[in-house]
């Protein structure tokens, strides 16, 4: 018996059509699509001649396809390409055969029996959704299949897989490797970091994955891959270090290192290459560590923004909108931040992802302590993530004073804030003001020292003991 690919080249050649083998390698990035390139070794002879190959997605975009001479040695011209991405499947054929009738396979335990049945109605979706199939058994029409189907062929024109089909001119005879590239839907990537805290202490081991997403509808085996990470611009159809560097495997084992993702800058973006080839099958998703590093130095920052504004600012390092609400809150909230050098064991450019905190526990297992999403990240940047509030500390603030001058554009006002810490430990506390009302702000009467992080924006630092609580006070005065 023939292989499927010997199969095909039989066929094929039976035809008069070239077959195509393909080497593929894989380009993904973030938003749900790829650029898939195939290895394609063509043969031609001088005139024109139609070259297929069966196995690209079932998303190809067809205006997107490239076939060229990587070498430019041999100059041919495509006059004509094909794409069918229906591939028969069962629901397929019986609505190639919807009007006949054809044989149903029915078993019940050791029971065989065929039985004679016509496709009135071949299951379908509509306008109105899914609609199931009718088959009429001895003069009765039943709303479901009476059995396995059984089908005399495969009817006209129907392909196995997705197929492209060229008509293609050549003026003389060559054999060539072409490369067949392509723009396709249904597969993506994203990242995932864990970072796992001791029991005490503030360094964590890093640990960062790849998620490969494949919903081509085709199998992708022994295929190089690179994904993409940032923002690449993909109008929407209507309807150069190595992250090895970063790795802190064991050194006592003794053993090689596995290769490690490299990592390198890509035009205005960051390209990440997967070592080796992998497999990767339709409907389906796989891990790969991309980065694993130990220690990185986090720091713990308790912030008390007692006005409920906007915390956008804390997490991406601005301040895009202060608002305008007074309400206040009691909720003092945890950030992690860490900084994305060389000197803390990292320094490479950090795909988006969740990151997610775990904490070892006495019993030496790890608990879940908050996630947090970060943008593409260059080296050398701080990342700052909100990872919930703080259970034993408590914030409470409130106006004291407020003044404003009945002719003059003036306004004075006072505020008393209160934290109050109820755990066993000493915490700084960064006490955010926001003087919404005006640019021309001044702070007259302050009991702490403050710093401005941007025109309406201050940050008072406090230190409050264990099983205390520590009150501050300042009074602002805006014109405009």
């Amino acid at each position: 018996m023939l292989s499927k690919n010997l199969l095909s080249v039989a066929m094929s050649s039976f035809l008069g059509v070239i077959s195509i083998p393909a080497q593929t390698a894989l380009t993904i990035y973030n938003d749900d699509f790829a650029v898939v390139r195939d290895e394609v070794p063509l043969t031609l002879v001088p005139g024109s001649q139609e070259a297929s190959y069966s196995g690209v997605t079932s998303q190809l975009e067809p205006e997107s396809v490239v076939l060229r001479d990587r070498n430019g040695v041999v100059p041919f011209r495509i006059l004509e390409q094909r794409y069918r991405g229906d591939p028969i499947n069962q629901e397929r054929l019986l609505q190639l055969f919807e009007g006949e009738t054809i044989s149903f396979l029915q078993q019940f335990g050791d029971n065989v029996n065929l039985i004679e049945g016509k496709i009135v109605r071949a299951p379908t979706q509509s306008s109105s959704g899914y609609l199931e199939p009718i088959i009429e058994v001895d003069g009765e029409l039943i709303m479901q299949l009476p059995g396995q189907p059984r089908f005399p062929s495969l009817g006209d024109e129907s392909i196995l897989q997705p197929t492209l089909t060229w008509m293609i001119y050549s003026a003389q005879e060559a054999t060539i490797d072409a490369e067949l590239s392509y723009l396709t839907r249904g597969l993506s990537w994203k990242s995932d970091y864990n970072l796992i805290l001791p029991e005490n202490g503030d360094e964590v081991a890093m640990t960062g994955w790849v998620s490969l997403s494949n919903r081509s509808g085709k199998v992708f085996k022994d295929t190089q891959v690179k994904l993409i990470a940032g923002n690449v611009n993909k109008l929407e159809k209507q309807d150069t270090s190595r992250v090895q560097q970063m790795a802190m495997l064991s050194r006592s084992s003794g053993l090689a290192e596995p290769e490690q993702v490299e990592e390198r800058k890509f035009d205005e973006f960051h390209l990440y290459t997967l070592p080796g080839t992998i497999n990767l099958r339709d409907q389906e998703t796989k891990q790969v560590e991309f980065v694993r590093s130990d220690p990185v130095l986090t720091k713990k920052i308790y912030i008390y923004d007692g006005s409920s504004l906007n915390r956008s600012w804390r997490s991406m390092g601005v301040n895009p909108n202060p608002g305008y609400g007074q309400n206040s809150t009691d909720k003092v909230e945890i950030y992690r931040e860490f900084k994305n050098s060389e000197d803390n064991n990292l320094g490479i450019a950090l795909p988006a992802g969740i990151v997610r905190f775990y904490r070892t526990d006495i019993d030496g297992q790890i608990e879940f302590i908050g996630e947090n999403q970060i943008d593409h990240t260059p080296k050398n940047e701080t990342v700052r993530l909100y990872l919930g509030n703080a259970f034993d500390l408590v914030g409470e603030r409130k106006i004291t004073k407020f003044f404003k001058h009945p002719s003059l554009d003036f306004i004075r006002e006072s505020f008393e804030i209160e934290i109050r810490n109820r755990s066993e430990e000493v915490v700084e506390v960064q006490v955010v003001e926001n003087l919404y009302r005006s640019m021309n702000w001044e702070i007259t009467v302050k009991s702490s020292d403050y710093e401005e992080i941007d025109a309406r924006t201050v940050t008072f630092p406090l230190e409050i003991p264990a099983e205390e609580t520590r009150t501050l006070t300042y009074t602002v005065e805006y014109t405009w």
